[in-house]
């Protein structure tokens, strides 16, 4: 493990750390506070962050950790196959070259400091609508070039100004390209407010001194993240969990792992799980980093910076061609929400078999994403995701109707979406009794019934409708979720026309119990039923 920089004591790094962490947290405010649509503005579905030179992780706010592992992961290769001038601003959605899927927006613009470049700055938002086959742009697709407009890295800011004739390129391929205009102009604001302030930060400390406490905090986080990741008990500790469908006719897609401490490192291969498939289920290699690497970010202590060397102790093994390492142009817009929650549970259900004490049982294992909207007149389009039960825990019961682990977003107010869209919430309750039983039970999924008033489209894309949140430790699962269309039972990925005084309704997993219940006379703890032997 690399050693920190002696000229910075824990206070002047600590200080370095949170003043990096707020450029985040104010780019992240001055995006919301700019955004048009729902989706970024009360949904908050965006994430902001700082890189060095070379598309090194600097830091991070609490925004949403599939976007933030993503980036940090691929802002290498980003930052290396383009040339970078003062005043310009890249866009990309390309989940094959460092996104995730294509209603995710990149913007990254690099700092110059007396003509040397310092870093960059980068923001990524989920806009509603990027011109897929549906409205909401997350189809059931099969390949890429379906589920909407397709971004290479290219420039959307020459020289400090903003290049109309690409913006009127990408907006025009939207259902609403005001609001799309807005959303775009809320993500080149938040890259100059970001730039602003790392470069008055910068400045203040020196670019040598700004470059050197990067490096401490990277030594510094190395040693952190190793400090946890080397109490992992020896041996190989593998796992199998599920995926429910592709919305293709493949059905029980499995995702295996095994995960080994080594001599500096921890190695996490995923070899054995499914060749990619023809739904949308697939993940591009960021996206599953992602996963692995929140998983064992839960691990490491709280003050542990969001930076590269944070990270440097965990490497992985994904082989090409398979659902967790797709090959262009397989599609991949569930694989973003649906599958890198998959890849979080399994790797915390191989965790928990070197630590039943530390690990918590499965919590609701997906977004539940619901798309939908009108491409006639007047033509419309919203997405949300959908909160569900958490995983009970050694130390407490998992939390009720909330977003879990790669998610971090909020629920749309109903008042916003009841005044913006042709929609009307009956229903917005708690799934009483959907957490697993246990010691410690798992949290209750949720309860949102939609009525359209007026003739629209939606898609679903869900999971754990066949495969139930697992218990741990003789904690019993939780209740799958379910789908309904005026009461008849959907499969978990669909999409379906509707008419005005149609209801949806959908009802979101629990998470699962922790410990054996205690009116049962169990004699032997129970491991996840997916557990590999």
């Amino acid at each position: 493990m690399s050693s920190a920089d002696p000229s910075f004591d824990a206070i002047e790094l600590a200080l370095f750390a949170s003043r990096m962490e707020s450029v985040c947290a104010e780019m992240g405010l001055q995006l919301r506070l700019a955004a048009f649509s729902p989706n970024i503005r009360d949904r908050l579905d965006y994430s902001c962050a700082v890189f060095d030179a070379g598309g090194g992780l600097c830091a991070q706010a609490a925004h949403i950790p599939v976007h933030l592992g993503s980036m940090a992961y691929a802002m290498a290769g980003i930052v290396a196959g383009l040339d970078w001038n003062d005043g310009d601003m890249i866009i990309l959605n390309d989940p094959y070259l460092g996104g995730t899927h294509l209603p995710d927006v990149t913007v990254v613009a690099p700092l110059f400091v007396d003509g040397r470049c310092a870093g960059f700055v980068a923001n990524r938002a989920h806009h509603a609508d990027i011109g897929g086959s549906s409205p909401g742009s997350m189809p059931i697709a099969r390949s890429l070039h379906d589920e909407g407009l397709l971004i290479p890295p290219g420039h959307i800011v020459r020289g400090g100004r903003v290049d109309r004739a690409r913006l009127e390129e990408l907006t025009s391929a939207t259902l609403n390209p005001r609001d799309a205009a807005g959303d775009f102009a809320a993500q080149i604001g938040a890259n100059r407010r970001g730039l602003e302030r790392l470069s008055a930060l910068v400045r203040t400390m020196g670019i040598e001194r700004y470059l050197a406490a990067l490096d401490a905090l990277n030594a510094y986080g190395e040693r952190l993240a190793w400090s946890a990741l080397a109490e992992l008990p020896p041996g190989r500790h593998g796992f199998e969990d599920r995926l429910d469908d592709d919305g293709q006719g493949h059905a029980d897609i499995p995702i295996r792992v095994v995960i080994e401490r080594r001599d500096d490192h921890v190695h996490v291969d995923f070899t054995g799980s499914a060749p990619q498939v023809n739904g949308n289920v697939n993940c591009p290699l960021s996206v599953t980093a992602a996963g692995v690497l929140y998983a064992f970010r839960c691990l490491m202590p709280a003050q542990t910076p969001a930076c590269a060397g944070s990270f440097r102790p965990i490497r992985l093994h994904v082989p090409a061609g398979t659902l967790l390492n797709a090959r262009r142009p397989a599609a991949v817009a569930a694989g973003n929400v649906e599958t890198s929650s998959r890849v979080v549970d399994a790797v915390l259900g191989a965790l928990a078999r070197a630590w039943p004490e530390r690990i918590p049982a499965a919590s609701q294992g997906t977004m539940n994403n619901l798309a939908m909207g009108h491409a006639g007149t007047p033509s419309w389009g919203y997405y949300e995701t959908l909160g569900g039960g958490m995983g009970a825990g050694r130390d407490g019961g998992g939390l009720s109707a909330v977003q879990t682990h790669m998610t971090n977003t909020r629920n749309t107010p109903i008042e916003v979406l009841e005044s913006r869209y042709p929609l009307r919430l009956r229903r917005y309750a708690i799934r009483r009794g959907s957490g697993g039983a246990g010691a410690r039970s798992g949290g209750d999924g949720l309860i949102r019934e939609y009525e359209f008033l007026a003739p629209a489209r939606f898609t679903l894309l869900t999971e754990r409708r066949h495969h139930a949140p697992w218990g741990l430790t003789g904690g019993e699962s939780g209740r799958p979720g379910v789908n309904r269309l005026n009461g008849e039972t959907l499969p978990p990925k669909v999409e379906c026309e509707v008419q005005a005084g149609d209801v949806l309704t959908i009802e979101t997993p629990g998470g699962g119990g922790w410990g054996i219940p205690q009116d049962q006379a169990a004699t032997d703890s129970r491991e996840p039923d997916s557990a590999l032997r």
